[in-house]
C-alpha cells in the first residue's frame, strides 16, 4: 500500500509541474509581447480579456483548430515525429531542475551534466524538422541552427568548468548550497556573461536568432509547420528559454538563497524567491531581443571561436592561478 500511494503522490506531482510548465510558456509569450510592446513605445495584446490575459489560450485555441498541413513530398513520419520530439526534451529537462531545497524529480549526483546532455539532443528535432519538410527553406534554417547550437555547447560546456572545479560538485543542488553565503556570479563575473551569450545562442534568441531570421529564411526550420505541430515547437522552445532561465538563476545567483541574510525558509518561500530570480533573467532575455539588431551568420561564428571560447578558456586560466597563489599562500603560512 505504501508503494502505491507513494507512486500515486509521484504521478500527480509530476502532473502538476507539467501542468503549470505549461501554463508558464503560455504566459510567457504573453508577458513577452508585452514588454516588447512597452519598450517599442505600442500597444501589446489587450483585446481578449482583461488586459490581454486571455491571448495565449486565443492563440492556442486558434492553433488547435486549425488544420495540419503536410507537404507533399516530404517524409510524413520524421515530420510529424520532430515537434513532439521537441517538447519531449523540454519536458524532460524540468525534471532535473530543482526550485527548492526539496530537490528535483531527477537529484543524481551529475543531474547538471545530464541537462545538458538532454538539451544537445535539441538540435536533432530541429535538423529533423528542417530536413524532413523538403524545402530549401527549412533546409537551410536547420544547418543554420545545427552549425550554431553545437558550436555554442562547447562554449557552455566551458564556462561550466570553473563552477565545477570551484564546487567540486555536478548536482545542481548542492551547487546552490554552496552559495548560501555568496553568489557565484560575485565570484566569476566573466564567466556568468559568457554562459549568458551561450544560451542566447543556443535558444536561438536574439541577436542569434540566425535559424528563425524571418526576414532571410522565411521563418527557418519551421517554414512548412502548421496548427499543433508549429505549436509544439514553440511551445519546446519557449519551455527551454524557461529552463535555461532557471539553470543560469541556480549556477550564479544563488537559486533560492539570498547572498547576504542566509534565513532558512520554507519551501513555498523559496520557490517564490526562485521565480523571482527567473523573472529577472527572463526578462535580461526579452529585453535583448528589443534592444540589439541580429548578426550576421559569419559574425556569428566568429564571435563563438575566435572570441568566446578564448575568452572562457583565458578566464578560467585566470581564476584558476589566482586560486593556486591564495591556496599555495594559505598552505605557506600554517605550515603546509
Amino acid at each position: 500500500m505504501y508503494t502505491f500511494y507513494y507512486y500515486f503522490i509521484l504521478v500527480i506531482s509530476i502532473l502538476i509541474l507539467y501542468i503549470f510548465f505549461l501554463l508558464s510558456i503560455a504566459f510567457f509569450t504573453l508577458i513577452e509581447r508585452k514588454i516588447m510592446g512597452a519598450i517599442q513605445r505600442r500597444v501589446g495584446p489587450n483585446v481578449v480579456g482583461f488586459q490581454g490575459l486571455g491571448q495565449p489560450f486565443a492563440d492556442g485555441l486558434k492553433l488547435l483548430l486549425k488544420q495540419t498541413v503536410i507537404p507533399t513530398k516530404s517524409n510524413e513520419f520524421i515530420f510529424v515525429i520532430s515537434p513532439i520530439l521537441a517538447l519531449f526534451f523540454s519536458l524532460i529537462m524540468l525534471s532535473v531542475i530543482p526550485f527548492n531545497s526539496m530537490g528535483s524529480f531527477n537529484n543524481s549526483n551529475i543531474n547538471l551534466l545530464i541537462l545538458f546532455m538532454i538539451s544537445s539532443f535539441n538540435v536533432y528535432s530541429v535538423l529533423l524538422g528542417g530536413w524532413s519538410s523538403n524545402s530549401k527553406y527549412a533546409f537551410l534554417g536547420a544547418i543554420r541552427s545545427a552549425s550554431q547550437m553545437i558550436s555554442y555547447e562547447v562554449i557552455l560546456f566551458f564556462s561550466l568548468i570553473p563552477i565545477l572545479y570551484l564546487t567540486s560538485s555536478a548536482n545542481i543542488q548542492e551547487i546552490v548550497f554552496l552559495q548560501r553565503n555568496c553568489w557565484i556570479i560575485f565570484i566569476y563575473p566573466g564567466i556568468a556573461l559568457i554562459f549568458f551569450l551561450g544560451m542566447l545562442a543556443e535558444l536561438n534568441r536574439a541577436p542569434f536568432d540566425l535559424p528563425e531570421a524571418e526576414a532571410e529564411l522565411v521563418a527557418g526550420f519551421n517554414v512548412e509547420y502548421s496548427s499543433m505541430s508549429f505549436a509544439l515547437f514553440f511551445l519546446g522552445e519557449y519551455g527551454n528559454i524557461i529552463i535555461m532561465s532557471s539553470l543560469f538563476a541556480l549556477l550564479f545567483l544563488g537559486g533560492w538563497f539570498f547572498p547576504i541574510f542566509v534565513i532558512n525558509f520554507n519551501y513555498i518561500i523559496e520557490s517564490y524567491i526562485m521565480s523571482i530570480k527567473l523573472s529577472i533573467v527572463s526578462y535580461l532575455i526579452v529585453g535583448v531581443r528589443a534592444y540589439l539588431p541580429r548578426m550576421r551568420f559569419d559574425q556569428l561564428m566568429a564571435l563563438c571561436w575566435k572570441h568566446l571560447l578564448l575568452l572562457t578558456i583565458g578566464t578560467f586560466s585566470y581564476y584558476l592561478g589566482v586560486y593556486n597563489v591564495f591556496y599555495a599562500y594559505y598552505m605557506y603560512n600554517i605550515g603546509l
